[in-house]
């Protein structure tokens, strides 16, 4: 009896024990970059993820273009009380960057990297940006390939050599290349950065959704691969930490639930033209500053909110 109690109480301290360790063991791995503003503080907790394609990196081909790009921006907002909401802003959202004048919204991360992306998202949104995370696209493929892959949807047959994604329209089991080239394919959907957009939303749920707790406590040897692979991917704020990211991980999570919240600001043109930079797209002027007000009171009903024009 004394025998099996003991082999008992050595299984509990080695459960509990193994992801402490492992949580300090990650922490210490984490990379970290000045991004953070000196905003005066709003009410609830926002991140600011950003998707860094950095050219030449992670197998992501050169293409000519110098530095970094952020292809994928996302707002996830934690409000005081009402839902969570988790919100895309499209890469070429129309905007005011410091120092610069009009621009494309990722003009903010090419020309000032973080530091300059959370200024300007902030200044586009009246919101307090709490904490940053980077995720470098070019680790799309390890952290699928981490979790065993996954199974996304999308409704069109696509062949698009820009991306490398090929698609049977439906539901399909994806390994970490086929994933990144999810993640990254824009000029063969008819709905573009918004279209993309959802399709990342829907694999970085797809992921989350993979790590069940039975998984992580009894699969250490996966979960070193699986941390591995994420803290390789990813940049976060300097004053963030491992259990900074568990929190933006639940509440990702939460967002994509039953009771959470997805979309995009309201847009009134997805080809606004205003000169010198090209197309953009531009928000809705008279609806923006109530979502955004919105959004931050946690006032914003459960679902999908803005979207496309019209």
């Amino acid at each position: 009896m004394r025998a099996t109690v003991l082999v008992l109480v050595v299984l509990l301290v080695l459960a509990l024990a193994w992801p402490v360790g492992l949580a300090v063991w990650a922490n210490k791995k984490i990379q970290h970059t000045a991004a953070l503003s000196s905003a005066a503080a709003t009410p609830g907790t926002t991140y600011l993820i950003a998707g860094s394609d950095a050219r030449g990196g992670g197998g992501i081909a050169q293409d000519g273009v110098l530095g970094a790009r952020t292809d994928t921006i996302l707002l996830l907002h934690v409000p005081l009380h009402g839902p969570t909401a988790l919100i895309s802003l499209p890469r070429d959202t129309y905007v005011t960057i410091d120092g610069h004048g009009p621009a494309k919204l990722n003009a903010a991360f090419a020309w000032g990297g973080a530091p300059l992306l959370v200024h300007t998202v902030e200044h586009l949104t009246g919101m307090k940006i709490d904490h940053y995370a980077e995720i470098g696209l070019g680790g799309v493929k390890e952290v699928v390939d981490a979790v065993g892959g996954v199974n996304v949807c999308y409704d069109r047959t696509v062949n698009d050599a820009d991306s490398g994604m090929v698609w049977t329209a439906g539901c399909h089991d994806i390994n970490g290349t086929q994933a990144l080239a999810y993640s990254r394919m824009r000029k063969a959907d008819p709905q573009g950065d918004i279209g993309r957009e959802k399709r990342q939303r829907q694999l970085v749920g797809a992921v989350l959704g993979k790590l069940s707790p039975s998984s992580l406590v009894w699969h250490p040897s996966e979960q070193v691969k699986l941390v591995d692979a994420g803290t390789a991917a990813l940049t976060l704020d300097k004053q963030a930490n491992i259990w900074t990211l568990a929190h933006l991980a639940l509440a990702f999570r939460a967002a994509n639930g039953p009771g959470g919240i997805t979309g995009t600001p309201p847009i009134k043109s997805i080809d606004y033209r205003p000169g010198n930079i090209g197309s953009t797209v531009l928000l809705d002027p008279a609806r923006a500053p109530t979502f955004w007000a919105a959004l931050r009171d946690g006032t914003l009903p459960a679902g999908t909110v803005g979207g496309m024009p019209g």
